[in-house]
């Protein structure tokens, strides 16, 4: 029996069924796949609105799967030796590191630009 379909949080909102046939299906997320590095057309600036004064790297325009977002993220976040996250559409990294991560994409084969 596979757990996965029998996991019972992925299933609070079903309504009991007496149809014994019933199969419960998960609804797949659609997530696009992720372009090959030439492909990709990063943009690059600077934030500090809603931070407490202190400045951020936003890198946008990735166009990939979740993980493969935050596996970029963790590769940044190394080669500058800081922190950061992955929210919404945005790979943050703490810091003023513009021109570092620009490099280091431009290296990797992205293209990008810095705003």
């Amino acid at each position: 029996m596979n757990m996965k379909n029998n996991d019972w949080k992925e299933r609070l909102n079903v309504v009991y069924s007496t149809n014994s046939d019933y199969k419960y299906e998960i609804e797949e997320d659609n997530e696009l796949e992720t372009l090959p590095n030439e492909k990709q057309h990063l943009r690059i600036t600077l934030d500090k609105k809603n931070r407490g004064g202190k400045i951020v790297t936003l890198i946008t325009g990735f166009i990939g799967t979740e993980n493969d977002k935050k596996d970029l993220c963790r590769n940044l976040k190394t080669k500058c030796g800081v922190g950061g996250s992955v929210k919404e559409e945005c790979i943050i990294i703490q810091g003023d590191f513009k021109q570092k991560i620009n490099d280091i994409l431009t290296k990797d084969g992205y293209h990008t630009k810095i705003i």
